[in-house]
Parts: structure tokens; C-alpha cells; sequence
């Protein structure tokens, strides 16, 4: 492929991997899942000069324990300080503004993708018709597949982290096929320390790109090492060099704000890992009197936790990675231990990079990673599983076109099934969207309805309730997590804030509400509060389900 035939078809694909992020991008009118509220909210706090802050509480492991929060002590802010310029360049914190970013992004992975995949078919020695295809196939299938699609047009850090985790990866693969010398200060170790600098600030699990390089760099071949040693078997001062340099770079770019976090939280690193691996429900991130513990974690008894790995397993293949993938994503998965051995020198990083992701999310966090832990980090496995699809497709037709004795080239028949059927069920996302809307609604109806009973804005203090991000980021008041935990607990956490009102809004909450009705001593201390219902009948049927308590015990 000629420089010139290379550009077009990356700017091909990258202009029709935006056009589709935007059109999917107006579908979405509400920042949700709520860890998409939280970026996009402390990104409007910092444009409004009140700081790197949420008004929600909800994670009471991590001191300082206090409204407005300092922001980030579990997530990490690379999405947020990506999104904020912008929306100060804007003039406008409007949630269209946030969704610019990962649309963009976005619109990125698929050329990542078909870079990718054309060294892999170099790698293979394709014929330039089939290696032309494969290559356009997977990146065209990339823009329309429903997971990078989807992500794209929600301001939080998977999509970013996906675009990242390529980059970084395809660096990786790059440096250990390049003929040359590679000096201390190349380019491309360089830039790989950029790289992985960047994905540590938007995800944890930038921890396995780097053990990846680790184990890349390591166990390189013989080759040139350096300008002055021409050629020959690598010292192991060759291998640490390879190792150093871009860790350095890395821990440059992560210094800052490792520092910022050491003065706010008294540690330089996102804290809580350990506590998540304790996880027994998912309820326990909103833990305040009983907070996971090892004791209280084998107290399971060794079925309920070998069961909460089966979960786990299953949650991240199925859930995460097959469904919404469905069907490039299990033919992917099938064909991935035959890929993987086929000329495929250029998916060894990305494969191992896949495999640590998802068995350490899995199997190390299992309960936590049902609530997101490796959804927002598989944006990654997602491609490895569309570019060994397709390259099995391309194989299988290949040999079928032997055997029927066809004489001309139909390679194009893969990506025309993958990019067909991964565009009929990217029509979910209207689906989503409607979702957001519904959230949204819900919301606007809450608003009067707080104020009819004078839970508004903060007057009566911080507000409990089951959803505290969205409620403290669409009402602008301060909110607070409610444990999943007895009332005498909740009566505590008031107590502690000075909050006068627990609003749920849905009736599936871990076992709130129903923990009111089953007639605990301390559920006198809260009397139902009636909303005043809508008068317009969609706010109406969006505030359903919606209950308030004031809490009288003080």
C-alpha cells in the first residue's frame, strides 16, 4: 500500500467512524451510567471555577469526608481535564459540549484498529487484494460495532482509555519488528512512556499495558539493541533500558497529579483497590458502618466465593464482551487460539495486554467488576476479537473458495457480514438513548417535587439517596450515598452530615426500601414525605417509584 492509498483509507474510515459517533451522540440527552455523570460533572465545577469537586459523596472509604468532595480519590481525571478546556473554549458547560471529546476519540480506535490489523496481514503475507480488505474491514466494522460506538458518545474514560491502550500497544508491536537501532531517546519509546503516562491517568488497569511492555521487551529476540552494539543477543542492561525509559516518561506525565493526590487524599495512588477485591455485593462501594474486611469476606463461606468468580467470569465474557458484540465478538472469541498461532507476531501485545485485563478484573475483582471494573477497559478485547474474527472469516472463505473452485476473489464477503450485522445491532443505542431520556425526565419532575417539601438545592443539607451522582449533578445540590446497610446505619450517616431527607427512586435498591417495612426499631425515625405529582403526565410516569422519608431522629 502506497503512503498515499494509506492515508485515504485511515481518513476514510476515520470520517466514517465520526459521522456515525455524532449521529449515535444525539441519541444521548443524559450523562449515564453515573460514572459518566461524575466526569462530566467536576468537569462543569472546574469551568465554574469551584475546583476539581463533586457535590456527591458516595464513597465513604477514603478520607476527607466532606461536601463539596475533592474529586477523583477512586476514578482518574484525564476524561474530566480533556473536557473541561473545551467547555471553557465553548462558553458552555452543556452536555453536547462534554460529548465532543469521545466522539473524536472515538472516531479514532477504528484507525487504530485497521492499522492493526494491516500489520497483521504484512505479518501473514497476504495478497495486497486480501491484505487491503482485511485491513478496510476491520476498521469500517470498528466504526459501526456497537460497544466502541456506544462508548463513544459518553464523556468517561472508557473510550479514551481504549484509544490510549491501542496506541499504546500498537507502539509496542511496532518497536519489536523495527530492523533498526533503537537508541535511548528513539521516538517510540518516547512516546509509548507518553502513552502509558496517559492511560494511567484515565484508568487503574493501565497497569497491564505496562507489565506488557514488561514482558514484551523481555523477551524480544535477538536483534540491534543500540547504535553501538550492531547487532547480537540483548544484555540485560539492554532489556532494563527498554523498560526504563518509557517508565520514566510514564511516571513523569503521572508525577503531577500523583502529587495532588498525596496532598488531598495522603496517597499518591488511587486508593480502595484492595477494598474492592473484598467486595460482596456491589452495594458495598457505598459502604459507611460496615465496610468490607477480610473476615467479613471468607465469612462468605468458600461456595459464595467461588461462586462470585463464576460471576465475575461470566459477567465479563458474556455480558461485557459476546452479547453486545454479537456476532464478530464470539466468532472472535472461537477463533482467537487459532489466530493467535497464525503468523500473528503483531497481536502478541494486544493479546497479552487482553488476557491480564480480563483475568485479573475477573478473578481478582469479581464482585466489583459486575458494577463496571472491566467494562470500561474493554474497549481493547473488543477489537483483538474483531480483527480474529475477520481473520478467520477471510481464512474460511479463502479455503471454501478452494474447495468450490471459485475464480475470483470474494475476501470482501467477511466484512460485508460483520459490518452489516454490527450496524443492525448498533440500532440499540436508540434504546439507550431512551434510557438517558427517561433519567433525564425523571430528574426535571424531581426538581419541583424537592422543593414542595423543601429538600431543594441544600436548604435541609445533603440529601441520601440511591442514585447520589445523578441526583447531586441534575439537581446542583450536595447528595450522599445510601449504604446498603440497617437504619441505624442510615440514622448515623445523617446524623453525621445533617441530612434530613432519603430519597429512592427505585424500589430494587439492594435492600432499601423494603428494609423500612420489615419493622426495625429505628424505622419510626422515618416518615414518608408525599411528592407533589407532576401535572404533565410524562413527568408523572418518570417520577414513579420515586419516595422520600424525612428523618426525625436527630
Amino acid at each position: 500500500m502506497s503512503r498515499r492509498e494509506a492515508w485515504l483509507s485511515a481518513l476514510g474510515i476515520f470520517a466514517l467512524a465520526l459521522a456515525v459517533r455524532v449521529l449515535a451522540a444525539q441519541a444521548v440527552v443524559f450523562p449515564i451510567p453515573e460514572d459518566t455523570a461524575y466526569y462530566y460533572g467536576v468537569a462543569r465545577n472546574l469551568v465554574e471555577g469551584r475546583g476539581l469537586v463533586s457535590d456527591a459523596l458516595w464513597s465513604y472509604a477514603t478520607p476527607p469526608l466532606v461536601l463539596p468532595r475533592p474529586a477523583f480519590e477512586i476514578w482518574l481525571p484525564l476524561p474530566t481535564l480533556l473536557v473541561a478546556p473545551l467547555m471553557a473554549l465553548a462558553g458552555s458547560t452543556d452536555f453536547r459540549i462534554a460529548q465532543v471529546v469521545p466522539v473524536l476519540v472515538g472516531a479514532l480506535v477504528p484507525v487504530l484498529a485497521w492499522c492493526l490489523a494491516a500489520d497483521l496481514a504484512v505479518e501473514r503475507g497476504l495478497p495486497p487484494g486480501r491484505a487491503r480488505t482485511l485491513g478496510l474491514g476491520v476498521g469500517v466494522t470498528a466504526a459501526v460495532e456497537l460497544p466502541l460506538v456506544l462508548h463513544s458518545t459518553l464523556p468517561d474514560s472508557t473510550i479514551l482509555f481504549a484509544a490510549l491502550a491501542l496506541g499504546a500497544l500498537l507502539l509496542m508491536e511496532r518497536i519489536t519488528r523495527d530492523p533498526g537501532p533503537l537508541p535511548t531517546l528513539h521516538p517510540r519509546l518516547l512516546g509509548l512512556g507518553v502513552l502509558l503516562g496517559l492511560a494511567a491517568l484515565t484508568r487503574n488497569e493501565a497497569a497491564w499495558l505496562a507489565l506488557t511492555w514488561v514482558v514484551i521487551a523481555w523477551t524480544m529476540p535477538p536483534r540491534a539493541w543500540s547504535g553501538e552494539q550492531a547487532a547480537g543477543r540483548p544484555t540485560t542492561g539492554d532489556r532494563l533500558r527498554l523498560i526504563a525509559i518509557p517508565a520514566a516518561v510514564a511516571l513523569a506525565v503521572y508525577a503531577p497529579w500523583a502529587i495532588r493526590d498525596w496532598i488531598v487524599f495522603g496517597s499518591p495512588f488511587p486508593g480502595q483497590a484492595v477494598t474492592n477485591a473484598l467486595f460482596v455485593t456491589g452495594f458495598d462501594v457505598f459502604a459507611w458502618q460496615d465496610p468490607p474486611t477480610l473476615g467479613r469476606y471468607l465469612a462468605q463461606g468458600w461456595p459464595s466465593i467461588v461462586q462470585a468468580h463464576v460471576d465475575g467470569l461470566v459477567h465479563n465474557l458474556v455480558s461485557v464482551l459476546l452479547v453486545p458484540s454479537f456476532p464478530v465478538g464470539p466468532i472472535g472469541l472461537v477463533a482467537l487460539p487459532w489466530t493467535a498461532v497464525q503468523n500473528a507476531r503483531a497481536l502478541r501485545p494486544l493479546l497479552l495486554a487482553s488476557v491480564l485485563t480480563f483475568l485479573v478484573t475477573s478473578l481478582v475483582f469479581p464482585v466489583a467488576t459486575t458494577w463496571g471494573t472491566f467494562l470500561h477497559a474493554a474497549g481493547p478485547v473488543q477489537v483483538l476479537l474483531l480483527v480474529s474474527s475477520l481473520v478467520a472469516l477471510d481464512a474460511l472463505i479463502v479455503r471454501i473458495g478452494r474447495i468450490r473452485g471459485w475464480t475470483r476473489p470474494v475476501a470482501w464477503l467477511g466484512p460485508a457480514l460483520t459490518a452489516s450485522v454490527a450496524v443492525l445491532f448498533s440500532l440499540g443505542i436508540a434504546g439507550f438513548g431512551a434510557q438517558s431520556a427517561d433519567v433525564a425526565r425523571r430528574y426535571a419532575a424531581l426538581a419541583p417535587a424537592l422543593e414542595g417539601i423543601g429538600a431543594d438545592h441544600g436548604r435541609a443539607g445533603p440529601v441520601i439517596t440511591d442514585f447520589p451522582i445523578w441526583f447531586a449533578e441534575a439537581q446542583r445540590a450536595p447528595a450522599l450515598g445510601l449504604p446498603d446497610e440497617p437504619p441505624a446505619s442510615v440514622l448515623a450517616l445523617a446524623r453525621r452530615f445533617g441530612a434530613r431527607f432519603l430519597v429512592i427512586s427505585d424500589d430494587d435498591r439492594g435492600r432499601w426500601p423494603a428494609i423500612l417495612e420489615s419493622g426495625p426499631p429505628e424505622a419510626g425515625c422515618f416518615r414518608p414525605v408525599p411528592l407533589r405529582p407532576p401535572t404533565d403526565p410524562d413527568a408523572a410516569a418518570a417520577l414513579a417509584g420515586t419516595r422520600a422519608w424525612e428523618i426525625v431522629c436527630r
